[in-house]
């Protein structure tokens, strides 16, 4: 009986457990305008991993949040925002920017606009031409 109780008290507090406080700088900014600035300007750069269509500095993803506080903790120490850039690109690849450097894993990204385009305008061209 003692075991059962006390499983189901488990149960019950798991849920109560897993949710947790924000990260302290997820929703707080810098106290330094110039450095609030910086750190704005490079989450609007950085892609949410949650949400993948929001940028961190728009999503409400806890995940979201803990990368805002982890920009706002480096720039305040007095790392420059491509420094954070690039540790955040080499801790979660190169997804998390939304301007992803040309690369051998990233040549497809740039290269489809320019070949759809490509095929567009033959497509195009000779559907004028049988008029």
């Amino acid at each position: 009986m003692r075991t059962r109780l006390l499983l189901a008290l488990a149960l019950v507090a798991a849920p109560a457990s897993a949710q947790r406080p924000p990260a302290a700088l997820a929703y707080t900014q810098l106290s330094d305008p110039a450095q609030e600035a910086q750190a704005r300007a490079l989450m609007e750069t950085l892609r949410c991993l949650v949400c993948q269509g929001q940028s961190i500095a728009d999503s409400d993803a806890d995940m979201a949040g803990d990368m805002r506080a982890l920009v706002r903790q480096r720039i305040a120490g007095g790392e420059r925002p491509d420094q954070v850039r690039q540790w955040l690109i080499a801790r979660y690849g190169d997804y998390v920017t939304f301007d992803p450097p040309i690369g051998g894993k990233t040549w497809p990204l740039w290269l489809a606009p320019l070949v759809l385009l490509g095929v567009g305008a033959v497509i195009a061209r000779a559907s004028f031409r049988r008029r």
